[in-house]
């Protein structure tokens, strides 16, 4: 135990003064990423440090927690840990998501406020010099429009399981209309979305924040059913949009392959190595029109291998494309091809 880091063993009394049940050593193994016998020699180390270390018996395992929390000076965050909620601040903020910015802006704010005096003026200096050293890259694209009001009262649904009763606008801007939906959960992205069924349905479905309006919650309703999730909805397609899945199976020229490996297209796509040195990347997942307008931004880098559908549909894109803007520039490419003659 000697080599061990002594970072790695606070971590781990920190998980275990966190959890109210408690942990197993395969579990504290999996959250500290070592083998069950390093957990072993991590927990002893754990126990020689905090005596009040409990042993809890959960029917043949045995799980383990420290009762009663860890000492402030243990649980104080570290300049990195400040460092990167700013961060994730500003990224929301810069991505569209300023009321879930505001929240977090708030945790930093009870964070800092924890601190003793003299710790955040030592930190001060580091906080500042990481706060110049780091910025993030400016996103090109659409943003979320969502009230922060409307996010607030759609999280209340969900803790309170709540109908949430609105006007729902439509895509072609006709006249609004009342639905009463459960709430199963929310989706973010490029756009916020309500994840859930009308009352009296039974498929969920999804609901474009931005077209929420006149929000109230309703009666009292049962929530998702048992052996929802959340996560394998939204993977069922690629982006937000949810229809039936295909098999799609995609080629990354080699000049490509180093930044498509390190791209995830989605949660269940398999990776190939051809000989030629281009990459292969196989998924199955329905929303083919976010897949096209995505794999546009690959220009001739990617070839689409399967499905059919998938091929035609990104031919009609492009082919669209190319009658809205080839049409105007008509005289000048004309113009330049008689310069150049």
């Amino acid at each position: 135990m000697r080599h061990e880091k002594p970072l790695a063993v606070l971590r781990l009394a920190r998980l275990l003064a966190g959890s109210a049940e408690g942990l197993t050593l395969d579990e504290m193994a999996r959250e500290a990423g070592v083998d069950r016998r390093t957990a072993e020699r991590m927990r002893d180390v754990v126990r020689e440090l905090f005596p009040q270390l409990e042993e809890v018996r959960d029917g043949r395992a045995k799980r383990f927690r420290i009762a009663g929390g860890l000492d402030g000076f243990l649980q104080a965050p570290s300049v990195d840990e400040l460092a990167e909620l700013q961060g994730a601040i500003a990224a929301l903020d810069q991505a569209g998501g300023a009321a879930r910015a505001e929240l977090l802006r708030a945790l930093a704010g009870k964070i800092n406020a924890a601190l003793r005096a003299s710790a955040r003026l030592r930190m001060a200096p580091d906080l500042e010099a990481l706060a110049g050293a780091e910025a993030l890259v400016m996103q090109v694209g659409p943003r979320p429009m969502v009230d922060g009001e409307t996010l607030a009262t759609v999280r209340e649904a969900l803790k309170a399981m709540r109908v949430c009763v609105f006007r729902y606008a439509s895509a072609g801007g006709g006249a609004a209309r009342e639905r009463q939906v459960i709430p199963y959960g929310i989706l973010f992205g490029r756009t916020y979305y309500l994840v859930g069924p009308q009352v009296g349905m039974a498929r969920p479905v999804l609901w474009r924040f931005d077209r929420i309006g006149d929000l109230e919650l309703g009666e009292a309703c049962d929530g998702p059913p048992e052996g929802f999730s959340l996560e394998a909805y939204a993977a069922r397609s690629f982006g937000a949009f949810q229809e039936k899945r295909e098999y799609i199976v995609l080629r990354f020229s080699p000049e490509a392959a180093a930044d498509a490996r390190r791209f995830v297209f989605h949660p269940s796509q398999q990776l190939a190595e051809e000989d030629d040195g281009s990459l292969t990347v196989s998924f199955r997942a329905g929303g083919l029109l976010e897949l096209v307008r995505h794999l546009i931004t690959w220009g001739d880098m990617v070839e689409i291998l399967a499905p059919e559908r998938l091929k035609a549909l990104m031919v009609t894109t492009l082919e669209t494309a190319l009658a809205k803007h080839a049409k105007p520039l008509l005289p000048l490419r004309e113009k330049v091809a008689r310069s150049a003659g």
